[in-house]
């Protein structure tokens, strides 16, 4: 067996833009003349589509809103972030995601994006970094009804890449996910998939107990490594719980 395909995360990945997500969920809570969010809660938010964030947060809150009045708030969330990115000359794209794709292409491996991310988020960030060729699957919040830790995501991108490429059979241990939060971690193997966790958003040590590899960066990360396990040529290393 080998790794027919990568999937990245997108947010604390992809771009380093947690803490505008952050700033930007707690103005639209202050405009709705609601708390901020606590520490805990950003935690929690960390990983999780900007649906199953809100939805928690007005929970705490005791606020209800139907589905059209959700939608709406989120869609004020996403216009707001795109004019923070337009506002920047040069978008945060963490150091080595360019190299570590052009090495994955090199080995004809198949490229994709598992999000909680609005597609039209992800698609302005490809766009503009020109990387959008590259990802042959893009799995987005709005395509999926459930957020990490589900493994909803994970599971539709292997079936969209059969559906795209019936030759390639994908299965869910024939994948490796990036992830860099535990609900990302968590969604990744319950979907049977090994896991890299980068450690843009928890430290090393926090990662490292739960995914199969870690890496400070992704340049760190050794492709030929990864596939001399998935081919049986070195050992499995050993996983615990997150």
């Amino acid at each position: 067996m080998s790794v027919k395909a990568i999937l990245f995360d997108f947010n604390g990945v992809i771009i380093n833009d947690e803490h505008i997500h952050l700033q930007l969920i707690d103005e639209i809570l202050i405009q709705e003349n609601l708390q901020p969010q606590k520490l805990q809660e950003r935690q929690t938010c960390l990983g999780r589509s900007d649906r199953a964030c809100f939805q928690e947060l007005l929970a705490n809150r005791g606020r209800v809103l139907t589905e059209e009045s959700l939608n709406q708030l989120l869609s004020r969330k996403a216009e707001a972030y795109l004019l923070e990115l337009e506002k920047l000359e040069k978008l945060p794209i963490y150091a080595g995601v360019e190299d570590l794709i052009y090495q994955v292409r090199s080995q004809n491996i198949n490229l994709g994006l598992v999000s909680g991310a609005l597609s039209k988020e992800i698609e302005f960030v490809l766009q503009r970094t020109k990387l959008t060729e590259y990802f042959k699957v893009i799995v987005a919040g709005d395509d999926i009804t459930t957020s990490k830790p589900h493994p909803e995501g994970y599971l539709l991108a292997v079936e969209r890449f059969n559906q795209k490429y019936p030759e390639l059979n994908l299965q869910p241990q024939e994948c490796l996910a990036i992830e860099d939060t535990f609900a990302g971690i968590q969604a990744a193997k319950q979907s049977q998939m090994k896991v890299v966790g980068v450690a843009n958003t928890y430290p090393f040590h926090m990662l490292q107990r739960c995914c199969n590899w870690t890496v400070d960066y992704l340049s760190d990360l050794e492709l030929e490594r990864v596939q001399n396990v998935f081919s049986g040529k070195e050992p499995q290393p050993s996983v615990s719980e997150c």
